[in-house]
């Protein structure tokens, strides 16, 4: 079953985060209400800082004892460095909710050794879905930004990660960076019971228009992201969604 894809376009950035977390915590309830639990991979980046700190803000009575987070790429770096996708989501949202500690799942992104760091990774995603050899995870929700080149997670445009379909975190070189990145792997992304992209700004506008509208040979790393049987849903405030035909 194909994904089916919905594009949302809300006035204002605002808006924006106040219906993303609409979604966020509705997506969450009906997995508790199925499974007992909400299995959510978090982005990084300066959009989802705003839906985190909603969520804190208008949700801290939520059941977070049933929502696990985990992180859908992360930064080479310690979970103290300002650049850590880690840090800004523990600043926003999990130093200020009533989640266990063990709840929370992190890159150990402070291994030097990436792929080190992306194998340890994989193995607690292995352990906690409870994988057997081949499979993958299905997550109840993941979160994704769009870059200005398309890239998404750490899946960037010519880096050795997108041609990867066994793995499902690797570190991938990013040639523009001179550093690795450690990332979800398209398997990951593409079982997902739902993905959701947030987009805001006129800077992205361009960007919005190509990935949606436009067939790009070879395909963007953000087209590729279409769940094999769950949900796409793309979430941009106005300005991001200034350039598409409506």
């Amino acid at each position: 079953m194909p994904s089916t894809q919905s594009i949302v376009v809300l006035a204002t950035a605002a808006n924006l985060f106040h219906a993303a977390a609409e979604e966020f915590i509705s997506t969450a309830r009906t997995a508790i209400g199925a499974q007992g639990r909400f299995t959510v991979a978090l982005a990084g980046g300066s959009t989802p800082k705003g839906l985190y700190s909603l969520l804190a803000s208008n949700y801290g009575n939520f059941a977070w004892n049933r929502v696990f987070l985990f992180f859908g790429d992360e930064r080479h770096v310690p979970p103290t460095d300002p650049e850590s996708n880690y840090r800004m989501a523990n600043e926003s949202l999990i130093a200020k909710i009533s989640i266990p500690a063990e709840n929370v799942f992190r890159v150990p992104a402070e291994n030097p050794d990436a792929a080190a760091a992306a194998l340890n990774y994989e193995n607690d995603l292995r352990r906690f879905f409870e994988l057997k050899p081949q499979q993958f995870p299905r997550f109840d929700l993941i979160l994704l930004g769009l870059g200005p080149d398309g890239h998404t997670a750490s899946l960037f445009p010519d880096s050795p990660a997108l041609e990867e379909q066994s793995r499902l975190v690797v570190a991938n070189w990013v040639a523009k960076f001179n550093a690795y990145r450690i990332t979800f792997t398209f398997p990951v992304l593409n079982r997902a019971a739902e993905v959701m992209f947030l987009t805001c700004g006129a800077d992205k506008a361009d960007m919005v228009r190509q990935v949606l509208e436009t067939k790009t040979t070879p395909p963007l790393p953000s087209q590729r992201v279409q769940p094999s049987d769950g949900k796409l849903l793309w979430m941009l405030d106005e300005a991001a969604a200034a350039k598409l035909k409506r």
